[in-house]
């Protein structure tokens, strides 16, 4: 079977995919409240043939296309959730919720996704196979794909290969990053509690001065990267939020830090933890204090196969062009994508959606982020080719 262009077939949708994106974007919704999103989504689905699964794990949908005949299926994933970011924009299009926006491009991804279950339900007849759609819930909190995961909706059929991208501001339109082995690192959330004893602020010798011993805690934590590791391997220890006190002269009882961990590699977050464990019971005991803490897993890394990889740098190189396609340091974000890499080997791309001159180059999870729109025919029609790579070049069953 020869893959069909789908770049093309995607540009002629371009004005649909702006449509969907800037609708969602103009009502954005936060994780496992996507109750607008997954109605546009499941509607869209449906009338364009897929056997579409509602309410999966809350406010996730699946959908499945049959193709004309059998083979494997391939899954193709794109997430829906909105941050709680008051936007700071001039768009027409600006978010209409507020304290709510998309500043990570989910609106993107869920008008890609659909872009790609357009073009594929227009070759259905030509694939041998199946083509399995999660749009998915709460991937920036409360573990949205482990939910999805755990409903049993991706059982039957079970996906033989899975892809998703996302939109990468810090890239320039158009590029593409396909690669194997570590993209996106593993992520953990970190809470600790030093418990001191209060007192008056003019009487420091009869407390626990708990934000003092939080201090020195802050201190000996930035040793355990730099001091404990192996210069070769990679992790990044920080602290987000210190919370502590009451009162100016009320000698605080109590501080919270909570903070983030990020690894590759399951020996090296050991080592952390461990090395975390030692210094926080080490220091808050020799100040006469004491410590709690509360390890909370968030994801796995994304590890890309090297098979899937090959399939998604093929497709970018149909889509894009030899020159647009590239590497890139593995990177210490995380994306809950890395729970399909459990089922079946998957690969996660990165498309480029910045424009340095159109001022759309705003950080992700800024109140300023937009993206170039033109990477929307790209995304569908990576997606989509993907898909057909996959089902071209595999077997029937």
């Amino acid at each position: 079977m020869t893959v069909p262009d789908y770049r093309s077939e995607a540009e002629s949708l371009y004005g649909q995919l702006v449509a969907w994106r800037r609708d969602l974007h103009r009502h954005p919704e936060l994780s496992f409240q996507e109750v607008r999103t997954s109605g546009i989504v499941a509607q869209v689905l449906s009338a364009l043939g897929y056997e579409v699964r509602t309410n999966v794990a809350r406010t996730g949908v699946v959908a499945l296309l049959h193709g004309g005949r059998p083979g494997p299926t391939v899954m193709l994933r794109a997430d829906m959730d909105a941050l709680p970011i008051q936007e700071a924009s001039e768009a027409p299009y600006a978010s209409e919720c507020p304290g709510v926006m998309h500043a990570c491009g989910h609106d993107g991804h869920v008008a890609i996704g659909l872009g790609a279950a357009t073009l594929l339900a227009r070759h259905a007849a030509e694939l041998a196979g199946n083509v399995l759609f999660v749009f998915q819930p709460a991937e920036e909190r409360d573990g949205g794909a482990a939910a999805v995961i755990a409903t049993g909706a991706l059982n039957d059929p079970a996906p033989d290969m899975i892809f998703g991208l996302h939109l990468w501001n810090p890239l320039p339109v158009g590029r593409v990053i396909a690669q194997p082995g570590p993209l996106m690192a593993a992520a953990d959330v970190l809470q600790m509690v030093v418990r001191g004893k209060g007192g008056h602020g003019g009487q420091p010798h009869e407390t626990v001065d708990a934000i003092a011993v939080a201090g020195q805690v802050l201190t000996a934590l930035q040793t355990i990267v730099s001091r404990n590791l192996d210069p070769h391997d990679t992790a990044v220890l920080s602290i987000g939020v210190v919370r502590g006190g009451t009162a100016f002269n009320i000698i605080a009882e109590t501080v919270e830090l909570l903070g983030t961990l990020r690894t590759f590699q399951p020996t090296v977050r050991e080592t952390v933890l461990t090395r975390l464990r030692v210094l926080l019971n080490g220091v808050t005991a020799g100040m006469g204090a004491e410590c709690e803490l509360h390890v909370q897993p968030l994801t796995g890394p994304v590890i890309n196969d090297p098979a899937a990889t090959e399939v998604a740098r093929q497709a970018a190189l149909q889509v894009v062009g030899n020159t647009a396609v590239g590497r890139i340091a593995p990177l210490m974000v995380s994306e809950d994508f890395a729970e399909y890499g459990r089922l079946a080997p998957a690969c996660f791309l990165l498309l480029g959606s910045g424009n340095a001159e159109l001022g759309l180059n705003a950080a992700h999870h800024n109140p300023r982020f937009d993206f170039d729109e033109r990477a929307l025919p790209l995304g569908a029609a990576l997606l989509a080719t993907a898909a057909a790579r996959v089902l071209a070049e595999k077997p029937a069953v």
